[in-house]
């Protein structure tokens, strides 16, 4: 996502609903039982949000595309895969927009031991009462931060997965609630690949989407050596001034009025073939499935919604079809030999979709 023009896509702030089951409650198609947040609620829960990505600046420097990426998600209710190497600050940029809105966070490092009742948590015996009790995991919190997720093996990877669709963990044949909101943001390493476990397609599937985090410019570079220089501890949150800004009111009443976005048939027509083109294009083995065209269309409209409009415009599919899309769509093998990326891929079949006027 990064390594888009970022300001028209994230600058402006945080944003978005979600498409992981059902298309019109999870995918920000606004349904006749939603209720309506008020404009007044709607223009403070804006404000709040866009508040969030001042306060994680005074500790992440020049990741405002992250931050609105991660904001995203949460209005969506949907999951963020981060992608970048070792030290571009993924898990202070998660503890710190935790705490400018209020939310519990648990950080998990996957690594090839890990069982899957470490993260959704096991039944334990307590001889005291001679009963199995429930022990909860670090599964059971509002924003999950699983470190390198794709060093842990597939069973592990798939202990998430009803977690990431459900909302939900089902141990001994007892389902359990997780705690609203919920997100995933799971990191991992693109360049380091010893040792590690590739997510599936179907798990890949599951977020909502996956951002880039690169590395600073000099000029950003520069400004984290000077706060460094200047005192700044990265574990000390509060002495750098984070301080909450919006809260879990904030962001239901930011997903309700996203819902309310409109988005007209010309628009969603584009959408559609945007998605369409992707699974006819000569270098992609696997194109978007119907699930990422719901995906595309809760972000766009949630994006929308964050620039202050109440409709949906070709600009908006176009901002947030690479991050939405780039971790859906396969490359041929001679495609990647040819050094092609996803990404160009996608930049393609954006410049050859005919954009309504």
């Amino acid at each position: 996502m990064t390594d888009q023009p970022l300001t028209p896509q994230f600058a402006a702030g945080p944003d978005g609903p979600s498409a992981f089951d059902d298309p019109r409650s999870r995918a920000g198609v606004g349904t006749a039982t939603d209720p309506d947040p008020g404009p007044q609620a709607a223009a403070r829960a804006r404000e709040a949000l866009s508040a969030v990505r001042t306060e994680v600046g005074k500790a992440v420097v020049g990741q405002d595309a992250t931050v609105s990426g991660l904001v995203i998600a949460l209005l969506c209710r949907g999951h963020v895969l981060l992608e970048g190497v070792p030290g571009v600050a993924k898990t202070l940029l998660v503890r710190a927009l935790s705490a400018a809105l209020q939310l519990r966070t648990t950080r998990v490092q996957f690594t090839p031991d890990l069982m899957p009742g470490d993260v959704t948590g096991s039944l334990v015996y307590d001889a005291r009462t001679a009963q199995f009790s429930f022990r909860e995991g670090p599964v059971f919190t509002n924003l999950l931060l699983a470190d390198e997720i794709n060093r842990t093996p597939p069973k592990t990877q798939a202990s998430l997965l009803e977690a990431m669709e459900e909302r939900q963990v089902s141990v001994d044949g007892t389902p359990r609630r997780l705690p609203e909101p919920f997100i995933v943001a799971a990191t991992q390493n693109p360049v380091e690949y010893e040792g590690t476990y590739p997510l599936p397609e179907a798990q890949l599937d599951r977020f909502l989407l996956k951002l880039s985090v690169p590395l600073p410019s000099r000029d950003v570079e520069l400004e984290v050596l000077a706060r460094h220089a200047a005192g700044f501890d990265p574990r000390d949150l509060a002495a750098a001034g984070v301080r909450a800004v919006a809260g879990p009111a904030e962001l239901a009443a930011a997903s309700r009025a996203v819902r309310q976005v409109t988005i007209s048939p010309a628009v969603m027509a584009y959408l559609v073939d945007v998605v369409r083109a992707t699974r006819s294009s000569p270098s992609l083995a696997l194109g978007v499935s119907p699930r990422g065209a719901t995906a595309l269309l809760a972000t766009s409209r949630a994006w929308a919604w964050m620039s202050g409009r109440e409709y949906v415009t070709p600009d908006d599919v176009k901002a947030l079809a690479r991050p939405t899309l780039r971790h859906r769509v396969q490359l041929r093998p001679e495609a990647e030999l040819e050094g092609v990326t996803v990404d160009a891929v996608l930049d393609t079949v954006l410049g050859a979709v005919p954009v309504p006027r």
